[in-house]
């Protein structure tokens, strides 16, 4: 029996994705990447943005005909499409979809497959985990082993309710896991061959606020970096508002916490930003990053930002591109604003920006950001930096650095798994290239 995985969207999508493998495994199915070949098929949704929804339909679409010429084929829809309260309105529009699964949570699935029933001791035991999201994590076999950085989710859900975001209408109310459960799935990730965690939460700095006896996040990485086998520790995505001092400095004393900080600011006009209740002004976000900077040097720093959000004028657009050009971090991710319906934003601000001028928008920040990345990157040509290596990808060995910079190296000695420092010859806006100190380096003229 064979099971393929189709996972869109965040990180913790991903993370979800692996513990469904997982649970799959645990009753006798192993991984294909060829999907006709499939007796389950997993679909791990994302509805962040339209395009996003869309692409999930349409990869619905395609599978309908392998339902009708296999009819035992199980096909399960699961992530944020479903949401914590959407199945029922979803079975009447999708009949060939066996299995409607929320976000983070292979129950239903586990229970289908098992008919409701238990074959063994062993898969009672499976099934009691999995529904219950205990704290083991067994990958899948073609990760174990292989697998050099993963994913820990931390923080389920999100009560902020930011205007333009489905996340916690799709995900449910915020809810941290026992500081147990995580530790416990670190050190199981660890005896598996991974030397790197990131732990997710839609704020993740949010962690352990519903737990009123348990550590915070800053508590957390405390706890973690105790593990034996792991080497680096990251986290995402933060929240402004919660970003405190105690964070700063644990990331700055704890030598397994990367100096990378993913903390979005979304737009860098106020009043755009008390349309999208997000809760700070640009201000506040100018003496965060000034702060971390100050607690955490040669940290580099990432956020997210949205164009076109309903009604921001030029002028209010150019404090955001201002705020770029001011800051000058290491990543923006851009998105154009996309309407989700029943959110906030959908349902009382009309979107009234065209999508050409979202466009155009988006096209300017990101011309301005590849020439601020490429000059920050610019500063590490001829250093020496530490990279863990990850794959091959294309004849080379890819890694990244403390800052997250993604570097390839050719080599033929076996990277995988290893921290290594390298020469860095070349440096372009979205990666590095670098030798191994043991090899003679030589420059490229950019």
């Amino acid at each position: 029996m064979k099971y393929h995985i189709w996972t869109e969207g965040c990180q913790m999508n991903v993370a979800d994705s692996q513990r469904v493998g997982s649970a799959l495994e645990h009753l006798g199915y192993s991984n294909t990447i060829t999907i006709e070949e499939a007796d389950v098929i997993v679909l791990n949704t994302c509805v962040v943005r339209q395009s996003a929804e869309d692409k999930a339909y349409g990869r619905l679409t395609s599978l309908r005909p392998l339902k009708i010429k296999n009819p035992n084929l199980v096909i399960n829809l699961m992530g944020c499409m479903v949401g914590v309260r959407g199945a029922e309105k979803l079975k009447a529009k999708l009949p060939f979809v066996d299995v409607f699964s929320p976000p983070s949570d292979p129950g239903p699935l586990i229970s289908f497959l098992t008919q409701g029933e238990v074959r063994s001791m062993e898969d009672a035991e499976t099934t009691r985990r999995f529904l219950a999201m205990d704290d083991e994590l067994i990958l899948p076999v073609h990760e174990r082993g292989t697998l050099i950085s993963a994913h820990v989710p931390v923080v389920y859900g999100c009560s902020h309710a930011c205007t333009y975001c489905i996340i916690p209408y799709r995900r449910g109310i915020e809810r941290s896991r026992p500081v147990g459960d995580i530790v416990a799935e670190v050190r199981s990730l660890a005896a598996q061959g991974v030397k790197e965690i990131t732990l997710l939460g839609q704020i993740v700095d949010r962690y352990g606020k519903d737990i009123p006896d348990g550590p915070n996040l800053a508590g957390l990485l405390r706890i973690i970096n105790e593990v034996d086998g792991i080497e680096r520790i990251r986290f995402l995505t933060s929240h402004p508002n919660y970003f405190g001092e105690d964070l700063m400095e644990a990331v700055a004393e704890l030598p397994k916490a990367m100096p990378h900080i993913e903390v979005p600011i979304q737009a860098g006009d106020d009043i755009v930003l008390e349309n999208m209740k997000r809760g700070y002004t640009q201000a506040d976000y100018y003496r965060l990053v000034e702060k971390i900077r100050e607690k955490i040097p040669g940290c580099s720093i990432a956020t997210d930002i949205i164009v076109g959000f309903p009604s921001e004028t030029e002028e209010q657009f150019m404090q955001t591109y201002k705020t770029l050009s001011d800051l000058r971090l290491d990543v923006a991710h851009l998105a154009r604003y996309s309407p989700r319906e029943g959110t906030v934003s959908s349902r009382r601000m009309p979107d009234d920006v065209s999508a050409e001028e979202k466009m155009r928008r988006f096209r300017l920040l990101e011309e301005m950001q590849e020439q601020i990345l490429g000059e920050i990157n610019a500063k590490y040509l001829g250093e020496t930096v530490e990279v863990l290596f990850e794959e091959k990808v294309k004849g080379r060995w890819k890694g990244r650095t403390p800052t997250n910079k993604l570097v390839f190296v050719e080599s033929e000695e076996n990277l995988r798994g290893k921290i290594i420092p390298v020469h860095v010859t070349w440096t372009g806006p979205w990666s590095m290239q670098a030798t191994l100190l043991t090899q003679q380096p030589v420059l490229v003229s950019l």
